[in-house]
């Protein structure tokens, strides 16, 4: 009988992301059988992130519940990985000795041997090492059961924003060889894949190894994946300013596979505190990137990452904030409060913002972005748009849901013969985090208009 795996993931899509690749190799590995109930599973992996408020705080509180599933079956296996673990190591079994693993985000090509080597000594395993990108060598092939899937090109980040945990947690900015990602998105390609995000901490910072020993940079390998018949959108998160060039904004303007979708963090529309999060960017720099991929793709929907009550923030920063986001016209962004994360720049200076400020100013970013949000789709009812069919819908299995060019979901009735085609649909009403629509014409289309 297989044993019973179950995944708890916190934070980004690079979390879940890491968290499919865990599954692909403990199945290939093991043989696991993954279960949507903790209490019934052999093996609890919880994957974490520590890039907003009180993480450590978050595990160990889920961490709890599940220590009485490993009084109940002492067998019972569990482990920590991600960027809590990265950071905590050995703390984490100090407080939860019941804990049988940590490991970071670069070593969990090492599961299978850490999970022996517990069960062999009966003792913790803490593997947070910073190897070379070398999981990605150890890893099985990606199993493909839906349209869209998600590629790792590079890890990592060296911007060491003031406010950031991610160059300590994922390490330095690696790479993975040109070649690799080339065959990697083409077998994705064979198994049915219509569309492919490429993930990086700064994506827009990929450096590729090439045989002949040079570098491809992103705009290079979005040329090369957007040749791959059968790949019919491309997409790319989290981008960066600084390296936001005019390669890319040529790719956008030549290649019909990459959609009119981006995700741009500034954090703060203040000048002053872009200076003191050490973005190394100006607004109006982010300002004209803005305007000079509208130049080449009018409908380009764009999102970013807000922080609100950064060390010093006023009310005029704060109305820099809302003013750039009315500029530049955007998108289904997030936007979190600011918490201090150990070990950063901004740690070591007073959060001096008070909390009630915090919660008022991200109400009103939060609803200035969500009334946007609302007015972009609006303005879709009535329209045809290009739908890639996912799956069955979550709310009605008498439905299928898929994901428009802009990165919004749409329910419609249409056959189950219809998922991973892309096809047009007329939208027949705007909902807060939703579209509903009715299929136009049911054959695929080329590309999006």
């Amino acid at each position: 009988m297989p044993r019973k795996l179950h995944i708890r993931t916190f934070g980004c899509q690079m979390n879940e992301h890491d968290s499919t690749r865990m599954v692909d190799l403990l199945d290939s590995a093991l043989g696991v059988e993954c279960t949507e109930d903790p209490a019934e599973a052999d093996i609890l992996l919880l994957n974490t992130c520590s890039v907003r408020e009180k993480p450590q705080e978050k595990v160990f509180s889920e961490l709890g519940r599940w220590r009485p599933f490993k009084e109940a079956r002492p067998g019972t296996l569990i482990g920590v990985g991600g960027c809590v673990a990265q950071q905590e190591g050995e703390r984490i079994r100090r407080r939860a000795p019941y804990v049988d693993l940590v490991f970071g985000p670069q070593t969990i090509h090492r599961l299978p041997e850490m999970i022996a080597a517990a069960e062999r000594e009966r003792s913790g395993v803490v593997d947070v090492d910073f190897p070379e990108i070398e999981k990605f060598d150890h890893l099985p092939a990606p199993r493909v059961e839906k349209a869209r899937a998600f590629v790792t090109i590079m890890e990592g980040c060296d911007k060491f924003c003031t406010f950031c945990v991610v160059p300590y947690t994922r390490g330095r900015e690696l790479s993975r060889p040109f070649d690799d990602v080339l065959a990697e998105c083409y077998e994705l390609a064979q198994q049915g894949v219509r569309e492919v995000t490429l993930l990086g901490q700064n994506v827009n910072g990929y450096r590729g190894a090439m045989e002949d020993g040079t570098e491809a940079d992103l705009g290079l390998l979005l040329y090369y994946l957007a040749g791959i018949e059968g790949l019919d959108r491309l997409r790319f998160t989290t981008s960066h300013p600084n390296e936001f060039g005019e390669g890319l904004i040529e790719a956008f303007a030549e290649l019909p596979e990459l959609v009119s979708h981006l995700h741009l963090p500034v954090q703060t529309g203040s000048d002053r505190l872009l200076a003191r999060m050490h973005r190394n960017h100006t607004r109006a720099e982010f300002l004209d990137k803005v305007e000079r991929l509208r130049t080449v793709r009018p409908d380009m929907s764009i999102g970013s990452d807000f922080i609100v009550g950064f060390p010093g923030e006023t009310d005029e920063d704060f109305q820099d904030t809302l003013d750039l986001v009315a500029e530049a016209d955007l998108d289904h962004s997030f936007s979190f409060k600011y918490s201090p994360r150990p070990g950063t720049l901004a740690a070591e200076v007073p959060d001096d913002v008070p909390e009630a400020v915090k919660q008022e100013r991200l109400t009103i970013l939060q609803n200035r972005l969500g009334q946007q949000t609302m007015e972009k789709s609006r303005a879709l009812v009535g329209r045809e748009v290009e739908v890639l069919v996912e799956g069955p819908s979550r709310k009605d299995p008498n439905e299928v849901m898929g994901r428009t060019p802009c990165n919004r979901i749409v329910n419609f009735p249409a056959p189950e013969e219809t998922v991973g085609s892309l096809v047009r649909v007329t939208v027949t009403e705007a909902l807060p985090n939703s579209l509903r629509g009715r299929l136009s014409r049911e054959a695929a289309v080329e590309r999006a208009v």
